[in-house]
């Protein structure tokens, strides 16, 4: 297994894998209704049976290159994760998400994270558009993309239905040059 340093402060990234279950249940039960503000990460890992499921299902999305899972751990705790929800390297597009409990936010976790995974997919990939969703309510998940520095390319009004309500979704993107002129910079 690999981790890599997100930083001076004791965070790392690494696979997020189907024996991780009993802790992703446990940290999923810390922030469940934070976690579940915005999107179904929460409802999708009730138990430690639909834990597994939902990182089972990562772990062949991995085997088949069309996504990733990885954890965000601090001090040795997972805290959070990051993931390629689609990865497509033939079309060259890919999209990145990530999550957080509560006792995690505001240390830049994420978008530190993230970084890593864009670098990754431009760099070794051959990735040319890097795609972040996020609801028009999540400030917290706007500002991430807007700190990657992506582009706000529109919103999908009322397209996703979550919990009885019609949610807009705000698609943000970067395109390798784009990425590789910030990272230059």
């Amino acid at each position: 297994m690999f981790a890599i340093s997100l930083g001076d402060d004791g965070a790392e990234l690494r696979p997020l894998e189907p024996h991780h279950a009993e802790e992703y249940v446990a940290h999923i039960d810390r922030g469940r209704d934070f976690i579940g503000q915005f999107i179904l990460l929460a409802e999708v890992s009730r138990d430690l049976e639909s834990a597994r499921a939902f990182l089972q299902g990562y772990a062949e999305k991995t085997a088949a290159d069309t996504g990733r899972l990885y954890g965000i751990w601090s001090d040795g705790t997972l805290v959070g994760g990051v993931l390629f929800r689609t990865f497509d390297a033939r079309l060259g597009t890919a999209e990145v998400g990530c999550w957080l409990e509560p006792a995690a936010v505001g240390r830049g976790l994420v978008t530190r994270a993230v970084r890593v995974l864009i670098d990754w997919a431009v760099e070794e990939r051959g990735i040319h558009r890097v795609e972040w969703l996020a609801a028009s309510g999540n400030t917290a998940s706007i500002n991430v993309a807007k700190r990657l520095g992506m582009t706000r390319d529109g919103v999908l009004r009322e397209n996703y239905p979550y919990r009885g309500v019609r949610q807009d979704t705000e698609v943000w993107s970067v395109l390798a040059p784009e990425w590789r002129a910030r990272a230059a910079s």
